[in-house]
């Protein structure tokens, strides 16, 4: 049974633990050690989580299979990008479902939750970036209808970005 809760405070040891669990499975090897284990310790961390949860703009969800959670999103509405002309779009931040739960359509359950709400909250589209090597996650989002309208340099360190392609749904 599947089910998807909205995040809150009291939950931040959950995201942290996931957050940082999720990120080091597909991101891992996308640069030296050290320049990941640098991002993680600042980014994935219990007061990181704290300060993006008690931001109203950021909506936290929380994916449940048979009881036990095993991924999360983030995303925030009315989220402008210049490389998008339309108004009113959500930038879907992150959408990670833990490596023992590939495979069971889980990220497509929470994927479609955060399109519905998004459509609820009058939005008219959805934008991300996607690390230009995670063939698994770009082919999953051209699955959902997304396509390739620019590119980014996702920074890691001071010393190491990651090619990004930015990719967008119109709803």
């Amino acid at each position: 049974m599947v089910s998807i809760v909205k995040a809150t405070l009291n939950d931040v040891n959950l995201i942290t633990h996931i957050g940082k669990t999720t990120f080091l499975q597909a991101h891992g090897r996308s640069a030296p050690e050290k320049d990941i284990n640098t991002y993680v310790n600042k980014n994935f961390t219990k007061i990181a989580f704290e300060a993006e949860l008690k931001d109203t703009k950021n909506l936290f969800n929380i994916l449940y299979f048979n009881e036990t959670p095993v991924g999360y999103s983030k995303i925030i509405f009315n989220y402008q990008h210049p490389n998008i002309a339309i108004k009113n779009v959500t930038k879907l931040e992150r959408l990670y479902v833990l490596e023992a739960f590939h495979g069971l359509e889980l990220g497509m359950e929470l994927f479609n939750y955060n399109l519905n709400e998004s459509i609820k909250s009058q939005q008219s589209g959805m934008w991300l970036f996607v690390w230009t090597e995670n063939h698994k996650a770009m082919n999953f989002y051209k699955k959902a209808g997304f396509i390739i309208v620019g590119q980014h340099n996702f920074q890691i360190s001071e010393t190491h970005s990651n090619p990004n392609h930015q990719m967008f749904l119109t709803f």
